[in-house]
């Protein structure tokens, strides 16, 4: 089941940050960069801004979207899910949850270049390369969007 999380909950905030995490150790093995999200606090959480959504089963935490909306822009900033519950979907059930649920004409996200499975992700799901972002030596972002 998808539901909202209330980030502003401290013990919300803290089981997105059990997702958070690992979810992103191992992206940054995979790129092979100290990603800012590993960083993250319950405090940064609760101030980021965005909307969670959340995948639970029995009663769960297992993957996490967040996003912002502005006018016609589904904005993704996070798709995590723990690693102990990858290639189950829960990825896919959150985009497609996303994509049905905002009336916009466009989603964007951005995803280190190196990390193939989320590139790939994005590319089968339909999102269109726009823009790659040298960062810095060790780190580029790619850019996609979606036409609804």
């Amino acid at each position: 089941m998808i539901k909202k999380i209330d980030i502003r909950n401290i013990k919300c905030a803290a089981d997105v940050l059990n997702i958070q995490i690992p979810s992103y150790k191992v992206e940054a093995e995979i790129i092979g960069y100290d990603i800012p999200p590993l960083k993250d606090t319950v405090y940064t959480l609760q101030h980021c801004g965005e909307d969670f959504f959340g995948f639970y089963e029995n009663e769960s935490l297992n993957g996490v979207i967040s996003i912002k909306v502005d006018d016609d822009v589904v904005d993704i900033h996070r798709l995590i899910v723990h690693p102990n519950h990858f290639r189950k979907g829960i990825a896919q059930l959150l985009l497609n949850f996303i994509e049905t649920k905002f009336q916009v004409e466009t989603i964007k996200v951005a995803t280190g270049s190196k990390n193939t499975p989320a590139v790939s992700f994005y590319k089968n799901n339909g999102f269109q390369n726009i823009n790659e972002v040298l960062v810095n030596e060790q780190l580029s972002l790619t850019f996609f969007e979606k036409k609804l």
